[in-house]
């Protein structure tokens, strides 16, 4: 079960942070964006760890208040989550 979970916060995360960085890179182009839905969907199920890396890494959505407090609070909720899951 562990291997399970540990698998899925990592893959989860990276997810998040590809997409911030894809997104930046459509940004900078002015192509078709990835909608702001889909980046807090993958925030919400996991992988905010990797979006909120991704939005420092990339310097991405930094500038709106939603993203630059959401994310990392959904952050600090997913490792706590993380945390009680694999401790019971």
């Amino acid at each position: 079960m562990n291997k399970i979970v540990i698998s899925y916060f990592i893959i989860i995360n990276i997810a998040g942070l590809i997409i911030m960085g894809a997104d930046k890179n459509y940004a900078k182009k002015h192509k078709w964006r990835i909608p702001e839905k889909t980046l807090w969907r993958v925030a919400a199920i996991g992988g905010a760890c990797g979006t909120t890396i991704g939005m420092k890494i990339f310097h991405h959505k930094t500038q709106h208040p939603n993203f630059k407090w959401g994310f990392p609070i959904l952050a600090l909720l997913d490792l706590i989550l993380f945390y009680f899951i694999l401790h019971i």
